[in-house]
């Protein structure tokens, strides 16, 4: 997939590539106390796939992160965060990404597809910044802007921020 503004590359070949939990990191940055505090952290991957078929446009990734893995380095909201008032991990032990359609232009490269987060599934576009291809392994970079009202998160407005940006460094082997 040529990604714009750099030099053509060329197609991961069609397969199945497993998402490498370990080699991939899944980051988030969004603000807190009515947007005056920056938080950041990490969710980790449980499990996923791309799946690359001979025409791009029909490929697709499926991926789920760890929702008890939601780590802001702050260890009392780190909980707070996996309680009930948040993510309620014990009924929603996964936060699921599932692609729908690839889509190309001169611009950009981006995923459509569906999170499902606490029971909730919602349209999510993912934009692809890089991706690169060496012998079996895609190594791919992405981002998303997720509101957590969408997703029925809503406790504390103004106090937790509403957006979270999500920054995605995938790495897959087949």
């Amino acid at each position: 997939m040529a990604i714009p503004g750099t030099a053509e590359q060329s197609l991961p070949a069609a397969g199945t590539y497993e998402i490498d939990p370990v080699a991939s990191t899944v980051r988030f940055d969004t603000r807190a106390v009515f947007g005056l505090l920056p938080v950041r952290g990490t969710f980790t991957i449980s499990h996923g796939r791309i799946t690359v078929a001979e025409s791009p446009e029909e490929s697709s990734v499926e991926v789920a992160m760890d929702a008890a893995s939601f780590e802001s380095g702050n260890q009392q909201r780190d909980d707070h965060v996996r309680s009930s008032d948040y993510l309620d991990v014990a009924r929603h032990p996964e936060i699921v990404f599932r692609s729908q359609s690839l889509g190309r232009s001169a611009q950009d490269a981006s995923l459509q597809g569906e999170m499902t987060a606490c029971g909730v599934s919602q349209p999510v576009l993912v934009t692809i910044n890089s991706v690169a291809c060496e012998d079996r392994r895609i190594t791919a970079d992405a981002t998303a802007t997720i509101d957590r009202y969408a997703f029925g998160i809503t406790k504390a407005k103004g106090m937790t921020g509403r957006r979270l940006k999500i920054t995605l460094e995938v790495v897959a082997n087949c």
